[in-house]
């Protein structure tokens, strides 16, 4: 178990040999001694104590070396021996759809039909007549596998059924994010109330090809059941929009309760590359405006390109670029907005999704920051000229960022692809010669869709999946993300090391796995890189931010099966205690 804080107050119980505390450091106010210190340095550097003041690692080292920097008013926490690590900086995080789960109430545990109209009485009960009953989708979080096979009619329950138990109030239960599962289609269902609000008594005219409504055979009207063969949700933004949606202090204490969250396993910062909306980042600036954060955000801007200039993006960036150009955009330690996030065409859903505009739902990011393939290069272009950098997600962007290329050089400019999934040898060269840096979406591409990969792409192309020791060989610099499925990098860690995967014992391009140092270096200063902010943090080095987790095992030696199930015990983020487990007070 970990031990207590303890207050020194008697130079006998320092180390022996310490004579003096050493006149050239200034006094620490915290000293972590008896620990495994993963610095993730250059050289990897491994020590046994560190010491922090003013928010900044004081020093770092052997125990008699750190104590030089504590007097009688240092604390001085014993870790037991634990590992220690840097701050953990998550490249995709989403964080703040972690907060939003918990807004509407729940529908995990039931194992039945009835399971779920009692839920539903319960919460009508609570709920004055005319008024929304919105709840979280059937299943189990994080992924919701297995629906509706884990109700024991292996359905879902219908409109007239949910009338039962809600009379006069609309009910709706929503469906699932759909890049929490990535298997199709995501369902919702509606009572006869709810339906009747959106119109929705007959299938819509204008009903999106890929959104079906179940029709009771013996009625000939909708059952209120609805499937989207999508991974983003139309109907509630298209239909539902009398519906409560998620308000701006939803979005606060969401972010908050979030970070509470990501604390718990050692994330102490959060790259949003995939951009966020204008409501997003007002919620964040609420959060750091109380300094309330115990995360640290980097926000790339997410475009909408339908309310701004109507794709003219040499004005539009022209008028941003006071904001979010350069390698960092503005803001300070705890939060910045920089970049722009740029998608190749638009999402042919925008339009719908789009009623709802500027409410972006689940996303967090606005549907309509695709730019067309034929105007790409006029995008691309604009962010050159004000020094924006270019966030992307998919490799379809490369040969854009080639073409570019060609006349102004991206070495340097630090531009972004995420969400690897694959890449060729070829690819690697192109993304190492421009310095592109990248995150890697394990928990997709390794974990629940390796195995299909493989069949997709044949065995002798498998090394081109998620190819981590190949990038990191070629130079690119590379971090790790969760997507928000689940929140743990540790999951991320795992996979990058074991390259398992949810379908089969055969592990997804073994020969792509790395080394359990450079996973934790991806999760931790490779993140760091990613902002531009390797000097300041991502390893435990003198007079970077002292953000840092005790874990609850070795990383570098625990048994690979356990790597995932890593926790922090005590997760620091400028040099103050955020997260402690009960069990380790």
């Amino acid at each position: 178990m970990f031990s207590q804080v303890l207050l020194i107050t008697d130079v006998r119980l320092m180390p022996a040999g310490i004579k003096s505390f050493g006149q050239s450091f200034a006094k620490a106010e915290l000293l972590i001694k008896n620990a495994k210190i993963i610095t993730c340095d250059n050289k990897s550097s491994i020590h046994r104590a560190l010491s922090l003041k003013n928010g900044h690692i004081l020093a770092v080292g052997s125990e008699e070396e750190v104590f030089q920097s504590a007097d009688t008013d240092t604390a001085i926490l014993d870790a037991a021996g634990a590992a220690v690590i840097p701050g953990m900086i998550d490249g995709h995080a989403h964080l703040d759809r972690e907060g939003l789960k918990n807004i509407f109430p729940s529908l995990a545990g039931c194992a039945s039909i009835d399971d779920v109209l009692q839920r539903i009485e319960e919460l009508v009960k609570q709920t004055e007549p005319g008024e929304w009953v919105v709840t979280m989708p059937i299943g189990d979080p994080p992924f919701y596998f297995n629906v509706p096979e884990n109700l024991a009619e292996n359905r879902f329950p219908t409109r007239w059924e949910l009338d039962s138990v809600s009379p006069k109030n609309p009910v709706y239960i929503r469906p699932i994010w759909g890049f929490w599962r990535h298997i199709q289609p995501l369902d919702s269902i509606a009572n006869t109330l709810a339906l009747k609000q959106a119109g929705l008594t007959r299938i819509p005219s204008d009903c999106p090809s890929n959104v079906r409504f179940e029709i009771d055979q013996s009625r000939g009207e909708p059952n209120g059941i609805i499937h989207e063969y999508t991974f983003m949700p139309i109907a509630e933004l298209k239909w539902f929009q009398s519906m409560p949606k998620f308000s701006h202090q939803d979005r606060v204490r969401g972010l908050k309760t979030a970070m509470r969250t990501y604390n718990a396993s050692g994330t102490t910062s959060v790259f949003e590359e995939h951009g966020c909306a204008q409501e997003l980042i007002d919620a964040w600036r609420a959060v750091n405006q109380k300094n309330q954060a115990s995360v640290r955000g980097h926000l790339v801007y997410s475009p909408s390109w339908h309310l701004a200039e109507n794709g003219d993006y040499k004005s539009a960036l022209k008028r941003w670029a006071d904001t979010i150009g350069g390698m960092q955009g503005t803001g300070d330690d705890w939060l910045r907005i920089g970049g722009i996030f740029g998608d190749l065409g638009m999402d042919p859903d925008a339009a719908s999704r789009l009623a709802a505009a500027p409410y972006t739902g689940w996303a967090g990011f606005n549907y309509d920051s695709g730019v067309p393939p034929e105007r790409l290069a006029n995008f691309l272009k604009a962010a050159v000229d004000f020094d924006v950098r270019v966030s992307a997600i998919w490799m379809s962007l490369l040969p854009y960022f080639e073409e570019i290329n060609k006349t102004t050089p991206l070495n340097g400019k630090r531009w972004i692809i995420g969400h690897l999934g694959c890449a060729t040898p070829r690819e690697i060269e192109s993304l190492s010669n421009m310095g592109i840096v990248m995150t890697a979406h394990t928990n997709r591409y390794i974990y629940k869709n390796g195995a299909a990969l493989i069949d997709e792409l044949g065995s002798d192309n498998e090394n081109h999946i998620c190819p981590l020791k190949s990038l990191l060989s070629a130079g690119v610099h590379i971090g790790l993300s969760t997507d928000n499925v689940p929140t743990t990098l540790w999951y991320p860690v795992w996979q990058a090391v074991s390259r398992k995967n949810l379908y089969s014992d055969k592990p997804v391009a073994p020969e792509q796995a790395i080394s359990r140092q450079q996973a934790i270096n991806c999760a931790t200063i490779e993140g760091a890189y990613l902002t531009g902010e390797e000097r300041e943090k991502g390893s435990l080095e003198t007079g970077k931010i002292a953000d840092l987790a005790i874990l609850t095992e070795d990383p570098l030696t625990c048994p690979e099966e356990n790597i995932k199930n890593i926790m922090a015990k005590t997760t620091i983020v400028d040099g103050k205690i955020v997260h402690q487990l009960e069990d380790a007070i």
